[in-house]
């Protein structure tokens, strides 16, 4: 993927700026480069760096149903397989999910058990979830959108954003300030919007702009077997998300095995819960996985599936975004009449993004999003300091019913 530095672009000041370089910030400039926008993307490290690259990529349409979240649910859903026809996105499929549980294998339906052969150990449960969900691999996508923004003029600058640069001459009657340059390893970048989309360390724009946004980052491992179709065939055949029952290694296993023969498994506990002051100093490349919960991940799975006896290939961790009340911030930066936030997806990141991209869009460009209803993730729901936003349980959902692992 091409990128340039901050000395080679010259026209900043007609465009916008967005910072960060996952999955959000990609879905942002493609659909501004559709409605003709040419954006520049600012990524510290690389275009799917961090949560982006190594989240799972599980998507579930119906899972947000009789919730504040439902129409970011149902609308992105449907959008994830538009993207894949448009894009080439080759790891998007249709599954499956199933709730399993370990235990003796006389005790499990054998007719669902003979349809997921794969699973050829310890399995005292096994039911159907959810028939319609689907899967993607996140990288693929986030780079893939990414490289369709850059065909129609976006940019990717490799570098770190310090801070905002005011116009301090233009202040409106409500005392609403106006980005004038986004700073970038410490020189100023002029732009005419900014968007902040930096996930977890989005929070660092509180000192920018003297606005709250109150974020914990949930540190989480996560393992990769790969290729794993070699060994067991039927893998590519019968294809399902599972989500598996608590276990006695503290593991809530969630297993996606994908197109290319990976299984991506995540659920396995021993997740590291970081403060906005701890997220500032650390960097992404210092969030790495804890070798116990690989152990044990390789115990659990090993429980219910002989590939679980093999070591895993790749160990990794990610730092998931997630504001007190468990609703992403989707709008206006407070007291800014030229900046936006789109930050704080929790676990739905990689199913939200199309949805996101396309009602920042069109927030940004025509002054309110169409698509959905932004008004419950308005960032300046935190401004009001007697406001208490209670901490939510942030796990996944289908409509009021926790599945898999909660934090």
């Amino acid at each position: 993927m091409q990128t340039k530095s901050i000395d080679e672009i010259n026209d900043s000041a007609d465009r916008i700026v967005i910072c960060g370089g996952g999955i959000i910030a990609a879905a942002i400039a493609y659909y501004l480069g559709k409605r003709g926008e040419k954006t520049i993307i600012i990524e510290r490290l690389e275009v799917a760096n961090s949560a982006s690259g190594k989240a799972g990529g599980f998507l579930a349409g119906g899972w947000g149903d009789d919730s504040v979240t439902e129409q970011l649910h149902r609308m992105s859903f449907d959008m994830h397989a538009t993207l894949a026809e448009e894009l080439g996105v080759t790891s998007y499929r249709k599954i499956q999910a199933l709730s399993t549980a370990g235990g003796q294998r006389h005790d499990a339906d054998a007719n669902m058990l003979s349809k997921f052969t794969w699973l050829d150990r310890d399995i005292g449960k096994i039911a159907l979830l959810d028939s319609d969900t689907a899967q993607v691999a996140p990288r693929e996508l986030t780079e893939k959108l990414v490289q369709a923004a850059q065909a129609m003029g976006a940019d990717v600058i490799i570098g770190t954003v310090d801070g905002m640069e005011f116009d301090n001459n233009n202040e409106d009657e409500d005392g609403d300030r106006t980005v004038k340059a986004v700073i970038v390893d410490s020189k100023p970048m002029p732009c005419k919007k900014v968007v902040i989309a930096m996930g977890p360390w989005s929070c660092q724009a509180e000192d920018w702009f003297n606005t709250p946004i109150p974020m914990e980052g949930v540190k989480s491992t996560s393992v990769l077997f790969q290729q794993k179709q070699q060994t067991h065939p039927t893998l590519m055949s019968e294809p399902a998300a599972l989500f598996c029952a608590g276990d006695s290694n503290d593991c809530h296993l969630e297993v996606y095995p994908r197109p290319n023969g990976d299984v991506y498994i995540c659920g396995i506990g021993g997740n590291d819960y970081l403060n906005a002051t701890q997220i500032k100093q650390l960097s992404p490349q210092d969030v790495q996985p804890n070798p116990e919960r690989v152990v044990a991940a390789e115990a659990s799975f090993g429980q219910i599936c002989s590939m679980g006896d093999s070591h895993v290939d790749i160990a990794q961790a990610c730092l998931r975004p997630c504001p007190p009340d468990a609703l992403p911030l989707l709008g206006p930066m407070p007291k800014c009449g030229n900046a936006y936030v789109a930050t704080g997806h929790n676990c739905w990141g990689i199913l939200w993004a199309p949805v996101t991209g396309l009602a920042m869009t069109e927030l940004i460009l025509d002054g309110e999003a169409k698509c959905v209803d932004l008004k419950p993730f308005d960032p300046a729901r935190f401004v009001a300091k007697d406001k208490l936003v209670r901490r939510k349980r942030r796990g996944r959902h289908i409509r009021n019913n926790e599945v898999g692992e909660q934090w």
